[in-house]
């Protein structure tokens, strides 16, 4: 498979890292329309064709594939195009910035045949793919409560970096540079993690957002601070269960923890993804009546890079899908009108 990457910032290494790892797999080409990055990048991993236009590229045509790393905003045009190029595409999340769009790239990449994928990083933990085997294998009875929230800090920690100095942070606090704030950053993946994990649709949802007062004027440069710094969901699913979702970036402790708690009517199972590391514990059959939790051993999974991999070998999509990620879109997008309404919003 010849893979095409567009977008080189800074995940698009870790995109240019796991898929040279894979055998079979050349990365042939980068895309920027800052040069100096482009070239940059392409030193770095040994990429002998660079363009500064998707378009350039698309004339150039020798590669099967696209990894589109671009910022949010961007995934929706430039996915279209390839997928009129007749490539396959696997996209960094969110699919686009809204599902409406989000569903115009699904509807696409369907008609096309070709394999539409999307990263939604946390699948790779583990614990995620055992705890859902779990609840699916009817472990813990029906589902009927859930609790989940994805945690950061980098806005009062400098582990990742200077918010206030590093453009690859500020833009996330900005709405015009195409920000969604937690709720699109870290809130698509929270949700996806609680949705995939309980194995359950969310059916309603009750938000609020909040934007903190970050600095004097709420602005530095060019950007205003104005997307969401942290959020809470209550949702029904359709099963009847209810739970919690929320994120922060003010989690001052924790550096990128994603907790799932899915309680059911025999049982509890708890998934956790802890900045690398994952772990799940259970509170099983007798255990019930001793609030005991052990630990749950699991095996390693393929990653979402070695699954787009073998779906461009086989000519079939697999999950995470273009489709999944508009639905979980859908989700944040009645999320933020939940705000604005101060009401439950249904998900039709």
């Amino acid at each position: 498979m010849r893979l095409l990457i567009l977008g080189t910032g800074g995940m698009a290494n870790q995109h240019a890292a796991r898929f040279k790892a894979i055998e079979g797999v050349s990365v042939v080409g980068g895309v920027d329309v800052v040069p100096e990055r482009l070239a940059a990048f392409c030193s770095e991993h040994g990429i002998a064709n660079h363009f500064t236009s998707l378009e350039e590229a698309l004339a150039w045509g020798e590669f099967d594939a696209v990894a589109n790393v671009t910022p949010d905003s961007i995934h929706h045009p430039t996915t279209l195009q390839a997928i009129a190029a007749g490539k396959h595409v696997f996209c960094e999340k969110p699919l686009a910035t809204d599902a409406v769009k989000a569903m115009e790239m699904t509807e696409a990449i369907e008609r096309s045949g070709k394999v539409g994928m999307v990263n939604f990083t946390y699948r790779n933990s583990p614990a995620l793919q055992k705890g859902r085997q779990m609840v699916l294998a009817g472990e813990i009875g029906a589902v009927r409560h859930v609790e989940a929230s994805h945690l950061q800090s980098w806005l009062v920690g400098r582990h990742w970096g200077d918010w206030k100095s590093e453009s690859k942070w500020l833009w996330r606090l900005s709405k015009k540079h195409g920000s969604n704030g937690a709720l699109g950053d870290i809130g698509i993946h929270i949700v996806d993690f609680a949705s995939y994990g309980s194995g359950l649709d969310v059916a309603h949802v009750f938000a609020r957002l909040k934007t903190f007062d970050k600095v004097p004027g709420h602005k530095i440069g060019e950007y205003d601070l104005d997307a969401n710094d942290s959020f809470t969901m209550n949702v029904d699913f359709t099963n009847g269960a209810i739970g919690t979702i929320q994120a922060t970036r003010t989690a001052a402790g924790q550096m990128d923890q994603l907790r799932l708690r899915v309680y059911g009517e025999t049982g509890s199972i708890e998934m956790i993804y802890d900045t690398g590391q994952s772990t799940l514990r259970a509170c099983l059959g007798e255990d019930v009546h001793t609030a005991t939790w052990r630990d749950v051993p699991f095996d390693p999974v393929e990653t979402n890079y070695q699954r787009f991999v073998q779906a461009v070998r086989a000519g079939k999509t697999q999950e995470p899908s273009f489709r999944r990620a508009a639905n979980i879109q859908k989700v944040l997008d009645k999320a933020l009108a939940s705000d604005l309404s101060h009401a439950d919003e249904a998900l039709t």
